[in-house]
This record gives C-alpha cells, sequence and structure tokens, in this order.
C-alpha cells in the first residue's frame, strides 16, 4: 500500500493504462498528478479520479517544460512512466523509417525524459515504474518496431535499478489490454493477439494498474519486469 502522505506522478495518465493508476493510487488517499499534452482531456481525466488529483499540461518530450513542472511540485514519491504512442508495428520489410523514429519518440523518449527530469525531486525512498510490453520478448513477426522499443526499455530499467539504489526501479509489461491503443489497428488484430494467451481474454487497465501499485508499494522489490499478459509470454 502506499501512503495518504504520498505523492504520485503519472506520465500519460489522462487515458488507458495511466488513468487507472491515477484512479488506483487516488483510491489509496495518495495525492495524484497526471501528465499529458491535452488539458482539455486532462480535465476529464481529472474528473473521474477525485478531489486528490490534479492535471497538468506537460509535453513530456520538451525537457525545459519537465524540469520546471518537477520544480514546481517539489519531493514526491512515485513516479509511473506511461507515455506510450504505438507507431512502429509492421512487417520489417515494408516498416515505415519514420513511424518507428516516431515510435520512439511517444514511448521510449518521452519515458526516457520523464525518469532523467524527475531525479532531482524524487525521493530516495521512492520509485519510478515504466510501462513497456509484451512485444519486447515475444518474437512475433511483425512487431520488430514495437520489440525494439519496449526491449530498449527493459534493459534500461535492470540497470538504472543498480544506479539509481535506493529508488527502486521497476516495469509492468503488459499483455493484450482493452484500451484505445487497438483503436486504429488492423481489424481482427485485437481479438486475434489475445487469443494466443493461455488466459485467452484482453486484460484491463485495472488489472495492469493494481501491478503496478503492488511494485510501487514494496519497498523490497527493484529491477523486476512484471509480466502482466495472460500468460501471453508463455506463447
Amino acid at each position: 500500500m502506499i501512503g495518504a502522505d504520498e505523492t504520485v506522478v503519472v506520465i500519460g495518465g489522462s487515458s488507458g493504462i495511466g488513468l487507472a493508476v491515477a484512479r488506483r493510487a487516488a483510491a489509496q488517499g495518495a495525492r495524484v498528478v497526471i501528465i499529458g499534452r491535452e488539458k482539455t482531456k486532462l480535465q476529464a481525466a481529472v474528473s473521474t479520479i477525485g478531489p486528490s488529483a490534479r492535471g497538468e499540461a506537460v509535453d513530456a518530450l520538451d525537457r525545459a517544460a519537465l524540469a520546471e513542472f518537477f520544480q514546481k511540485l517539489g519531493p514526491f514519491n512515485h513516479l509511473v512512466l506511461a507515455a506510450s504512442g504505438g507507431r512502429g508495428a509492421g512487417a520489417f520489410r515494408e516498416l515505415d523509417g519514420d513511424g518507428l523514429r516516431a515510435g520512439f519518440e511517444a514511448k521510449f523518449w518521452a519515458q526516457w525524459n520523464a525518469a532523467q527530469a524527475a531525479l532531482p525531486t524524487l525521493q530516495p525512498a521512492g520509485s519510478m515504474v515504466f510501462i513497456t510490453a509484451a512485444s519486447s520478448r515475444l518474437a512475433n513477426p511483425g512487431t520488430s518496431g514495437l520489440a525494439a522499443v519496449n526491449g530498449a526499455l527493459e534493459r534500461m530499467v535492470v540497470t538504472l535499478a543498480r544506479e539509481l539504489a535506493p529508488i527502486r526501479v521497476n516495469a509492468v509489461s503488459p499483455g493484450v489490454i482493452d484500451t484505445g491503443w487497438w483503436d486504429d489497428k488492423p481489424a481482427g488484430l485485437f481479438e486475434s493477439s489475445y487469443g494466443k494467451a493461455p488466459l485467452a481474454r484482453p486484460g484491463q487497465p485495472d488489472e495492469v494498474a493494481d501491478a503496478v501499485l503492488f511494485l510501487m508499494g514494496n519497498a523490497f522489490i527493484t529491477g523486476v519486469i512484471l509480466d502482466v499478459d495472460g500468460g501471453l509470454h508463455l506463447t
């Protein structure tokens, strides 16, 4: 459990998994700050979280804006890095390089940037939790770009767990989760993807959020990549 006197910052907290994490953290009594680029979307998200939450419109790729935000916020306890893009999928022979670069920008670089910018005010007894994806280790044809983005984050996580100690650094690696991430994907891909897993159903954002809150609250876990994928990694 996280304490009522703790502050949680969620990068990419206005929708999907990030929003589910913010709601779970607020339900445990934490002060929550969600970060996103769209003010209207942030306001709508905050209204669903509760009075202990607020939103800040900051582009996670804008280092100066991030530095200003964390300086104004002051000391805080937990950082959740849920920024994501979704670009970079497709067969390698036809994979669009510009799309893959955009995928790295929206996820890897946004998460990297926020993690580094947060260090001056993230408390030593606190934690970082990166949201990666099962594509990092599945070796599925057509996902080499996504594997590269998420694999880069996961390799960084285990190194940072040693380098940044006593700050705890972990990751949650979701499988096929029922969020808007799938809205622009080819018809049938969503169903065929979760159908491969032993549990044969999509996960829910709250199920991923529960894992994130567990890693935030357990003070003796660091350097862990926790699969929340219905067993998809077994395939």
